[in-house]
């Protein structure tokens, strides 16, 4: 389960900032008890977070920081030894300072059966990895598994800090093999450590899908159609499938393979009370591929208890199935293993309204806002301090929190207004 992540100059994000998902007083019993404690108290952690913001406030590039970590963690081993002394990074490009500073990734985790806390991070330059470190919190104490820093070179990687016996591995061959531009967390997972591989697997297992709006489309059409022809619960996802494309109101009422060709075929209600199949790939409209397109990624991380990061919700769903998404991951009975959905989105709707309610508790819901300077800055809509009973949609598009485009009604039509009135004098 994630707990917190933690970011800084990554594209548009240069301070250092924070995504917790750890329930605050403003919980409205959507919070899952995480397994552990803080002071004597028990620490629920959100399954959701919705991220809001104008158009190039930087929510996309928080997800994309999710990306860029897993895919550190995932690559940095084998691929980024094809372009020794070089980094895959992406630092604020607004201030040349940025490039010299470096680019900070970390996450809290509560892993286990019996939870555990970890906390794993690192921090890159252009060359190589400056900073890394894995602690874990056994009982709530904090157990130094390795510290990680360039500027030491004891070894080729730098030097290396293991403090008591809480990381049993092969110490110094991991070492030994570490490149400056490699992670040690994925060189002792790639080396099948037990315990580094226990950490590694929660970026690899299909704990990060990061749904993308349009880009991505056909791979996950082909995701979802995979789940129902190759799954070895085949049977079991068609079943869900169907009833999830039957509930959205698209006219759905069976799905199966055409056997001329082994393509998915979806049959439609007609207006004698029969029904036809369509072409999916010409004949069904771009709803229809979008919603079959989400549920492929939705179901593999229920099933698991995963991460889903959506970009944009807004620009792939109608407001009523965005809403419905949220409540999916919001309801136990239909999340049982605790999987959580972070996402961004333009849709005040979300936030409350007369048609949808409100799907999001007040400590969900995170704003991003550029400064003057090109900087993101994140903040949960809480500091504001919003009653039980606000209309949340209200505030937010009133600029009560922040987040939204500083355009008065009419401000871009007088301007187009006046722009022809000038070229046509």
């Amino acid at each position: 389960m994630l707990i917190r992540f933690r970011v800084a100059n990554h594209r548009s994000i240069r301070d250092e900032h924070e995504l917790s998902l750890i329930a605050t007083e403003f919980d409205e019993g959507a919070g899952r008890r995480t397994g552990l404690k803080y002071r004597g108290r028990d620490v629920s952690a959100q399954p959701v977070a919705g991220v809001f913001g104008a158009n190039a406030s930087g929510k996309s590039n928080l997800l994309s920081g999710f990306r860029l970590m897993r895919d550190a963690v995932r690559d940095s081993f084998a691929d980024w030894a094809k372009a020794p002394g070089v980094v895959p990074r992406q630092p604020f490009k607004l201030d040349p300072a940025s490039r010299a500073e470096t680019t900070l990734f970390e996450v809290d985790l509560a892993l286990g059966r019996d939870p555990v806390r970890y906390t794993y991070g690192f921090e890159l330059s252009d060359e190589r990895v400056e900073a890394e470190w894995l602690h874990a919190y056994p009982h709530g104490r904090r157990n130094v598994w390795f510290d990680r820093e360039a500027d030491r070179p004891e070894s080729e990687g730098g030097e290396f800090v293991f403090r008591g016996e809480g990381f049993r591995g092969e110490r110094e061959p991991l070492v030994k093999l570490t490149r400056p531009n490699a992670l040690f967390l994925s060189v002792g997972a790639t080396l099948n450590d037990p315990q580094l591989s226990a950490i590694h697997r929660w970026f690899l297992d299909v704990n990060l899908w990061l749904v993308t709006p349009g880009r991505d489309l056909s791979a996950r059409v082909d995701w979802t159609k995979r789940l129902l022809t190759r799954s070895d619960r085949a049977e079991n996802y068609h079943q869900r499938i169907t009833q999830l494309l039957q509930s959205a109101d698209l006219g759905v009422t069976r799905l199966d393979t055409d056997p001329e060709t082994g393509e998915i075929r979806l049959w439609h209600r007609t207006p004698d009370g029969g029904e036809t199949p369509l072409d999916f790939r010409t004949e069904e409209s771009l709803g229809t591929h979008a919603w079959f397109a989400f549920l492929g990624p939705m179901l593999t991380v229920l099933d698991q208890g995963s991460v889903l990061l959506v970009d944009e919700l807004d620009s792939s769903l109608h407001p009523t199935l965005a809403a419905e998404v949220v409540r999916v991951f919001q309801d136990p009975a239909s999340n049982p293993r605790g999987a959580q959905l972070i996402f961004t989105t333009h849709d005040a709707t979300l936030l409350g309204s007369e048609v949808l309610d409100r799907p999001l508790n007040r400590d969900q819901v995170w704003i991003t806002v550029k400064q003057r300077s090109g900087e993101t800055e994140l903040y949960p809509l809480t500091e504001a301090k919003p009653r039980k009973e606000e209309n949340l949609e209200r505030g937010y598009l009133r600029g009560r929190y922040g987040g939204v485009p500083q355009v008065t009604a009419g401000k871009i039509v007088r301007e187009l207004s006046r722009q022809e009135a000038k070229a046509t004098a």
